[in-house]
Formats: C-alpha cells, structure tokens, sequence
C-alpha cells in the first residue's frame, strides 16, 4: 500500500467525483463514475439504492471479484489548458467485510454527500469497496 501525499489527499478531498477503471478475469475494460470518500489513505465507495436484484451483478462489482486491480482519476479539465490537473490512483480493490470498517467509511461518505443521509444504507444489502492506493501519480499542467 502506498501513502497519499498531502497534495493528492486535498485534491481528492476538494473533488467529488471519480471515474473508476475496471477489468473483468478476460480483460474487458469497464470505466464509470462514482462518488468516493477517503478514510486514513484508502479510497472507499458503497452501491446506493438500486433494484435488489442487480446489486451484486453490477459490473465493477463482479470486476473487482475476478480482477482486483483496479484504477481510478480525478481531473480537472478547462479550456484554458495551463489549469489543467488530475490524480492517478492505481491500487487494489476489495469489498468490506467488517461491519466496523463498513460503519466508520459509511459515516464519512454521509458527511461528503447529503444523498447518501437520506438512503437505507446497510452492510448486508449495500456493498461496499476500498481502494488501497498502490500507485499515485499527481499532474498539473502549472505548479499549484
């Protein structure tokens, strides 16, 4: 596992949106956007309120179960392109498996999104990821 510097622990902390890079055991790219919140250096998200029946079959979830290499990116995009920027995270992916974890990283996704205060979110019918950072690679196009 690898630390996050204070640089890419506030750049994560001042964005709200990620998109998450997948592979299935074959290879098969997947790229979605999530929301995301950091606890210590790891990257967690949870699958909100869907259909009961597609929960577990969402494809990053079955993803993450053959390949759990997985990558994430931050960015900022302008059309004056000397503010360009963005956050590169390579690491590996797991479900939370204990409930203490899953309650302490639910707790900071509430505090980063209201949606999320108002959803019946629970660790047996609501999965939930972390990202342990392997790789980060921070850009901006100026100094910050």
């Amino acid at each position: 596992m690898m630390a996050l510097d204070q640089e890419a622990r506030r750049y994560l902390e001042d964005h709200r949106v990620a998109r998450l890079a997948t592979a299935s055991g074959k290879g098969e790219p997947h790229v979605i956007p999530f929301c995301y919140g950091l606890v210590g250096d790891d990257i967690y998200f949870v699958i909100d309120e869907k259909p009961k029946s597609t929960v577990r079959s969402l494809k990053r979830l079955k993803n993450i179960r053959a390949n759990p290499q997985v990558a994430l990116v931050v960015d900022d995009y302008s059309d004056d392109w000397t503010q360009l920027a963005y956050l590169l995270v390579r690491g590996r992916a797991t479900l939370v498996e204990d409930r203490a974890e899953y309650g302490h990283a639910l707790r900071q996704l509430q505090i980063r999104y209201a949606q999320y205060v108002a959803m019946s979110l629970t660790f047996e019918t609501n999965p939930m990821v972390r990202i342990a950072p392997e790789w980060v690679k921070m850009w901006r196009s100026a100094p910050a």
